[in-house]
């Protein structure tokens, strides 16, 4: 079994796995390709560098809300293009954006989705990772992590001919549960922590959430980079390499 960086670095896609070749040269032409064929064809993309360092930008807000206009600016584009080129990566199945859940239980809450890359391979590449080794320290390891959980969560789901029915949850005052799951009668709260081990305030933001929801709330989970299953305080913990949490 591959190490967690291993895999984080490596991503999904055949190819790699398939000839055994090197991420890296292999997602740097996946890219070039990508954006000098497919891209053309669904948009008129003129300065294609601007869409590059687009596809850039967007990387180093995985796991981020949304923000338009702060990705417009940056671009030097205006919001509608920025819109329209986010909207050609969703089609494309490069990026997804993972919406609020509605449910407020008397809270103010968030209602910007977040932004999420499919292969966590090509998300690496993209925030210039140039080994496995590199994600032992790198500042975008928690948010490449989340972007491989949420992104198993929702393929799982799609394969399974499930409704995506994936969504976070966060109010005005930073309370927030990484993934919710709407079942129709229940939502099932799941946390996501990057680290090997687990201390008592990681479960923090669930143990909120769940007295808020009541009744509403079943099955907690939490996902972490560690090895060992366990239950602590009702909710069930999974390592990442478990298929458990995928059921």
């Amino acid at each position: 079994m591959p190490s967690l960086n291993d895999l984080l670095y490596t991503g999904f896609y055949p190819p790699i796995h398939d000839r055994r070749l090197h991420p890296g040269r292999w997602l740097a032409n996946y890219v070039q390709t990508y954006v000098e064929r497919d891209v053309r064809q669904m948009v008129n993309v003129r300065d294609l560098r601007t869409f590059h360092r687009f596809l850039r930008l967007c990387a180093g807000r995985n796991g981020q809300l949304l923000n338009l206009s702060n990705l417009a600016g940056e671009c030097g584009i205006t919001h509608n293009t920025a819109k329209a080129w986010i909207s050609i990566l969703e089609a494309s199945y490069v990026l997804f954006l993972l919406p609020p859940h509605h449910q407020s239980f008397n809270k103010r809450v968030i209602k910007t989705p977040k932004l999420y890359f499919y292969d966590v391979g090509l998300l690496c590449w993209l925030l210039s990772i140039q080994s496995a080794q590199q994600l032992d320290t790198h500042s975008m390891r928690g948010a490449i992590f989340e972007a491989y959980i949420v992104g198993e969560l929702k393929k799982a789901r799609l394969n399974r001919g499930l409704p995506d029915h994936l969504y976070f949850w966060r109010d005005r005052s930073g309370n927030e549960v990484d993934v919710l799951i709407d079942h129709g009668d229940q939502l099932q709260p799941i946390e996501i922590k990057p680290g090997q081990t687990l201390s008592r305030d990681q479960f923090e933001g669930l143990r909120r959430w769940l007295e808020l929801a009541g009744n509403t709330a079943t099955d907690p989970m939490l996902i972490y980079g560690g090895d060992t299953a366990m239950t602590r305080s009702g909710v069930k913990v999974f390592p990442w390499f478990e298929g458990g949490w995928l059921a």
